[in-house]
C-alpha cells in the first residue's frame, strides 16, 4: 500500500505516524506563566537535537475545543509560558511516574496547577525560573533557543528547541561518574493510550569501516 499524505485526513495521518514513528521519548515539560502560575504537561513529540551547542526539542499542538471556554486552535499553556519567559524545564518520566504524568496530560484551565494534580514535587531550578519534578531523575532546565511556527491551523503544532543550561541527576543514577543508563526505568509513548517500559535491552557494536 503506498499513501499520499496529502490525500489522507488529519485523523487517518495522525494514526499512522504515532502507530509507526514509535517509541517515542516524553519531555514533561514544566513551565511559569507571567504571574507565576506553575504548569506541567506531557509531549511525545520529542528528542534530543544537538549537542554542540546542546539543544532539545518538543512539539506542543494547538489546543483542542474538548474544555470548557477553550477556542479551538489556540496555544496551550505550556506554549504561551514558553512564548512570554523564554524557559522552561524537560522533566525524565519513568515507570513509577506514569500515572502521575497521565494525569496533567488533561485540558485543564490555566489556573490549575498540575504539580498538585499529579501530587509531584516543584523543587527550585538553579538558572531557570520553571521549577523542576523533584521525582524525576533527570531534569533538563532550558532556555528558549528557537520557536518554530508551522501553521494556524487548528490541527498545527509549533516545534519549540530550548537550549540546556542546566542539568540534574539524581546521585542513585550516577556510577563511576557517569550516568548508569540501566538503571533509568523510562517509559516511551506509542500509539493511542498505549506505552512501552524501556527494560528490555539489547546491544550492537556499530561496525568499523575501513
Amino acid at each position: 500500500m503506498i499513501l499520499d499524505p496529502s490525500e489522507l485526513s488529519h485523523n487517518e495521518l495522525y494514526g499512522i505516524v504515532l502507530n509507526s514513528v514509535a517509541p517515542r521519548p516524553i519531555a514533561w515539560v514544566s513551565t511559569i506563566s507571567v504571574t507565576g502560575a506553575h504548569n506541567l504537561a506531557p509531549f511525545s513529540f520529542f528528542n534530543a537535537v544537538c549537542i554542540d551547542p546542546p539543544l532539545l526539542a518538543f512539539a506542543p499542538g494547538l489546543r483542542p475545543s474538548n474544555r470548557p471556554g477553550a477556542v479551538s486552535g489556540e496555544a496551550k499553556d505550556t506554549l504561551r509560558n514558553v512564548r512570554e519567559t523564554k524557559e522552561f524545564v524537560v522533566n525524565l518520566v519513568t515507570y513509577d511516574l506514569r500515572e502521575a504524568m497521565n494525569l496533567t496530560s488533561g485540558e485543564y484551565d490555566p489556573s490549575v496547577n498540575e504539580f498538585e494534580i499529579a501530587n509531584v514535587t516543584p523543587v527550585p531550578s538553579k538558572v531557570v525560573r520553571p521549577p523542576r519534578v523533584a521525582e524525576s531523575p533527570v531534569n533538563f532546565e532550558c532556555r528558549l533557543h528557537q520557536i518554530l511556527d508551522f501553521s494556524t491551523a487548528p490541527t498545527s503544532s509549533s516545534l519549540v528547541i530550548g537550549r540546556m543550561v542546566s542539568i540534574h541527576i539524581k546521585d542513585a543514577h550516577m556510577k563511576d561518574g557517569k550516568l548508569d543508563r540501566n538503571s533509568l526505568d523510562l517509559i516511551g509513548r506509542m500509539g493511542g493510550v498505549q506505552y512501552t517500559r524501556t527494560t528490555q535491552r539489547f546491544e550492537m557494536v556499530r561496525p568499523k569501516v575501513g
